[in-house]
């Protein structure tokens, strides 16, 4: 399939001089970080060819220097991510509520970089570990930098600030081994959750297959609190946001995701990397929800509990505009690594609510820039400065960059001409909402944050029954790890608030009676009761399940970007190009793998495995039938209910390895010419899996 060409220049931050590399010409001297040019590279100043090295060597200091001080201290959390560049457009103005510029004129492509990254893991860990995804978003706008920072699951673990070192702490490899490594599958982080029933939520999307997407191109964004909108007019609306990949949302299996961190644990990195040097640029569209500001207290919940959501079916999600990523870092240290986003780094017409979560978040984001970028000016590095002009008195510190000409350092003054001013609110000054306020100094929360399972049951409830299946696997998987029976008890009786079949699958595997327990009043949720319709929120229903929690019903009518491996030697090699042409002209990446290598193929068997595929393809029997790599490709597949076309007398294979009647399993094609099912074999990977074969491998059914 021809590469679309990459439009580089379009809607990308322009390049000061400051920003330009100077390294990449063919004709430049080297020098040192000051300019002076270097006459010999190759040796360090020495008293004689055989003496020792000299003090006075301040090229070598220079060069030793500089890489003694290349690491920064990474992220506590999200330190393994990846980023790229974008830009941002809205469908329609919005000023019906709010006045952000860059949300009210459809014609304006507004800049921005993004960062997608995994909670718990160092730096070097695996992009496939369950675990949140945080994504985050900075906007340059022409009035400011707007950071919408959040994660891929639009809830939290905790409702309050102060408890977020004690989440960290729990779920960090252990202090005594450093162990284990970007996973929550240890003791410190269930005894943790099992002694806070606010986290029950945010547990179920994280023993969801949410927790281990398939692609960060196809993994929602949510930013998680409520935020306000607020209009020209000084009219306030509560927002949620949200945002939704053109692709769909899409998962991996949980044995598949651990073979992808040992085959390849950049997996999510380099697929983003390829997608948009391929010209397959990812999309999201941006989606709101609404609440005015007179109907925040109309729900069960609290709006400014982080534990909960807004179920759909209350509050519809509203479209509002689009996310193109269409350009990689030219340096992955100094934009994705430096990239420094804050809640609080906000434009007129967007500003904060009173979420205790967020409100600690605005101290902890500076005080972690200061730390990792050394000082206050960390925003003048290229990926974080402003396109917007910059004026103010700040001066000096860490790292400095800005040259500051004017004497006057001081507001207000004569001696500047009273230079920078105050905006105004006329001229665009940014004005916090004058929310009303007068209470007691407590450390308390209100009645509606005690409502820890209701949501958790209406995502459960949610699920299709094989995402019910695999959280009930990645619960058994977790407590299976942990060592202490009292940890995996109290778990049990937490579950079991949730939901009793729930608890009990999962109890079985530890010979865990499940204890009887009785839901609150203001939390159950009748077992008879039928899913509810869209209506008014300020006439909420009991939402027992919400379509939009489970990934069964997301997008499936694209192939666009899909990874498919056909196995073919030299004589197959007509049938793969005849499959490869049809896949290639929907828009799948495919590659030929042979037992060796040949003109036709790609890669492999020894350099690939197929669990870095989406579906497969074999072309005939021979020579795949004694090759034990090959049989184990074809087995991975399968188990993890991939579509799999076996062409000429490929199906035979099946036999010849212990795979009787797999041909009848569904998403499996045979068919003499490439041809005859290409079509069907495109419909079954735009299907993504075929978990029916859980239940019963063969006809789909629980048997």
């Amino acid at each position: 399939m021809a590469k679309r060409p990459q439009k580089k220049n379009e809607s990308t931050r322009k390049v000061t001089d400051l920003e330009k590399d100077t390294s990449d010409g063919m004709d430049q001297k080297l020098t040192t970080a000051q300019g002076l040019p270097i006459n010999d590279n190759q040796n360090s100043l020495k008293a004689g060819l055989r003496g020792p090295a000299l003090l006075e060597d301040h090229i070598l200091r220079d060069k030793i220097t500089h890489f003694d001080h290349e690491r920064i201290p990474e992220r506590v959390v999200h330190a393994r991510g990846s980023g790229a560049h974008g830009y941002f457009q809205v469908y329609k103005p919005l000023a019906k509520w709010t006045k952000a510029g860059f949300l009210n004129d459809p014609a304006r492509r507004t800049p921005v970089f993004a960062r997608i990254s995994t909670v718990a893991g160092f730096r070097g860990s695996t992009d496939l570990a369950r675990d949140v995804r945080g994504f985050a978003v900075k906007f340059y706008t022409d009035e400011g930098i707007y950071d919408l920072v959040g994660n891929n699951v639009p809830v939290f673990f905790i409702q309050d600030a102060i408890k977020f070192p004690d989440l960290i702490h729990a779920v960090k490899p252990e202090a005594h081994h450093e162990m284990p490594q970007a996973a929550s599958a240890h003791e410190t982080f269930w005894d943790f959750i099992s002694l806070m029933p606010e986290s029950m939520h945010t547990i179920m999307w994280l023993m969801s297959d949410r927790a281990i997407p398939r692609s960060v191109r196809m993994m929602e964004g949510f930013g998680v609190h409520t935020f306000r909108f607020v209009n020209e007019q000084g009219k306030s609306s509560f927002v949620k946001f949200h945002w939704k990949p053109l692709l769909g949302v899409h998962s991996v299996a949980r044995d598949e995701a651990t073979k992808i961190s040992g085959k390849d644990p950049d997996f999510h990195r380099r697929d983003l990397w390829e997608a948009i040097e391929n010209g397959d640029f990812p999309e999201w569209e941006l989606g709101v929800q609404i609440v005015d500001a007179k109907d925040e207290h109309k729900f069960s919940f609290d709006l400014l509990d982080p534990t909960k959501l807004i179920p759909e079916e209350l509050v519809p999600v509203q479209r509002v505009g689009k996310m193109t990523l269409n350009r990689n870092p030219d340096n992955f240290f100094a934009e994705t690594e430096q990239v420094a986003f804050h809640p609080g780094h906000l434009v007129p017409g967007i500003d904060l609510t009173n979420d205790p979560l967020l409100q600690g978040r605005l101290f902890s984001y500076v005080d972690t820039q200061l730390t990792r970028l050394g000082g206050p000016n960390f925003n003048e590095l290229p990926i974080n400065r402003p396109l917007a002009p910059v004026h103010n008195n700040q001066r000096d510190g860490h790292m400095r960059h800005t040259i500051a000409k004017q004497h006057i350092n001081y507001e207000p003054n004569t001696l500047g001409g009273g230079c920078p001013y105050q905006a105004g609110m006329k001229n665009g000054g940014f004005t916090s909402f004058p929310e009303p306020m007068e209470d007691m100094k407590v450390r308390a929360k209100s009645e509606k944050f005690m409502d820890h399972f209701s949501q958790a049951k209406l995502f459960y409830n949610s699920q299709s029954k094989p995402e019910q299946n695999h959280l009930i696997n990645a619960l058994r998987f977790e407590l299976g790890k942990v060592d202490t029976p009292a940890v995996r008890e109290r778990m049990i009786g937490m579950l079991a608030y949730v939901d009793a079949q729930l608890a009990s699958a999962v109890a079985d595997a530890f010979g865990i009676e499940v204890p009887e327990v009785e839901m609150p009043l203001n939390q159950s949720i009748p077992a008879d009761t039928p899913p509810a319709e869209v209506q008014p929120y300020d006439e909420e229903p009991m939402v027992k399940r919400s379509k939009a929690l489970s990934m069964a019903d997301t997008i499936k009518d694209t192939i666009r970007t899909r990874r498919v491996a056909i196995l073919a030697d030299e004589s197959g090699a007509a049938q793969a190009k005849a499959l490869k042409t049809a896949l290639e002209a929907e828009g799948a990446m495919v590659k030929v793998v042979a037992p060796m290598k040949h003109a036709d193929a790609d890669l492999t068997l020894m350099t690939t495995t197929s669990v870095v595929f989406d579906a497969i393809a074999v072309v005939g029997r021979e020579p795949w039938v004694d090759l034990p790599d090959a049989q184990d490709f074809v087995r991975d597949a399968f188990r993890h209910c991939k579509a799999i076309a076996m062409i000429g007398d490929a199906g035979t294979l099946f036999d010849a390895w212990g795979m009787k009647d797999a041909l009848k399993a569904p998403g499996v094609l045979s068919a003499p010419q490439a041809k005859a099912l290409a079509q069907d074999f495109i419909r079954d990977i735009a299907a993504h899996r075929h978990w029916a074969r859980e239940e019963d491998p063969v006809t789909g059914k629980k048997g």
